[in-house]
């Protein structure tokens, strides 16, 4: 499912304009990616949560000319699936999901 997709359906269930939808998830990206660039965590109970890693610096290698390149260290956004949408020990759909779509 693509942004596109998830406006359509936001529409159709909330009974909204598609252009109503998307300033919906258009609000609701710039709040996890505020939320998150302050280094706090945005929890959705039985989905999982997203919250900023951190990567350390390491070494690499430049494929092209072989040379050894150093990695900087860097913050990355991460996301784990809670207990009931992470069965199996993969992410998969939770069981309210599952049931939805059979």
């Amino acid at each position: 499912m693509n942004k596109t997709e998830t406006i359509d359906h936001i529409a159709l269930a909330a009974d909204l304009t598609k252009e109503a939808a998307g300033r919906v998830m258009d609000a609701f990206e710039a709040r996890l990616k505020a939320h998150t660039a302050e280094g706090k965590r945005v929890v959705f109970r039985g989905f999982g949560r997203f919250y900023v890693g951190r990567r350390s610096a390491r070494s690499g290698r430049n494929p092209r000319t072989g040379a050894s390149v150093l990695i900087r260290a860097a913050r990355v956004p991460r996301f784990r699936a809670s207990k009931t949408g992470n069965a199996g020990g993969k992410f998969s759909a939770g069981e309210r999901l599952k049931a939805a779509v059979n």
